[in-house]
């Protein structure tokens, strides 16, 4: 676990009082809002499970889940609804989404980590870590958050929806998923332009 602070470590080291991590969840599905989170957590604290958050299991990142909400110093969830998607594209409805997030925060961070190669759209100061939900706690746990979050909302979805499977995939394109978009159309909450590509 402490090589998973060793990166936030080094920029406490260098001066800074309060760094946020960010993620998101659901920027490749056919299906549903983005999700985006931020956390501040308590400078090199372990939280059991959490340095290999893409390998946990449904139910492991559940668990993992209410540990992070409880001993976060401050977390925001946040989503951008799939007609922001539509309007704005996946990549700056994501950003959307993150700032959203990051707003939520009762801390105001001096820099958010955000995990992957971009962040133009960020608002507050800001820094790439490519895959960071391996190499930062703060991103690891902000991972989490938005992945279960978005999963208990698909699951909400599909009993809205309950012949497309969501509880399933999530809104991830599937075999499965396709075949239901061919029979019965798509639903108010799939993004159109995602479908451009379908046969």
């Amino acid at each position: 676990m402490t090589e998973l602070w060793e990166y936030e470590n080094e920029i406490y080291d260098a001066g800074y009082k309060v760094i946020c991590g960010v993620d998101e969840a659901g920027r490749g599905p056919l299906a549903g809002p983005v999700c985006a989170a931020a956390v501040i957590l308590p400078r090199n604290i372990e939280i059991e499970g959490l340095n290999d958050s893409k390998k946990l299991s449904e139910k492991k990142r559940e668990a993992i889940f209410d540990v992070i909400k409880e001993k976060a110093l401050s977390y925001g969830i946040a989503y951008a609804s799939v007609e922001e998607i539509e309007a704005l594209n996946i990549l700056n409805a994501t950003y959307l989404a993150m700032n959203r997030a990051i707003a939520q925060l009762n801390i105001r961070p001096e820099l958010a980590l955000i995990d992957g190669n971009r962040n133009n759209g960020i608002e507050t100061e800001s820094r790439c870590v490519v895959k960071g939900d391996a190499r930062c706690a703060d991103i690891a746990a902000a991972s989490i958050l938005a992945k279960v979050s978005r999963d208990r909302l698909m699951r909400q979805e599909a009993e809205r929806y309950p012949e497309y499977g969501f509880e399933k995939h999530k809104g991830y394109g599937t075999k499965a998923h396709y075949e239901a978009i061919r029979k019965y159309g798509p639903s108010p909450i799939h993004r159109l332009s995602f479908l451009k590509k379908m046969h």
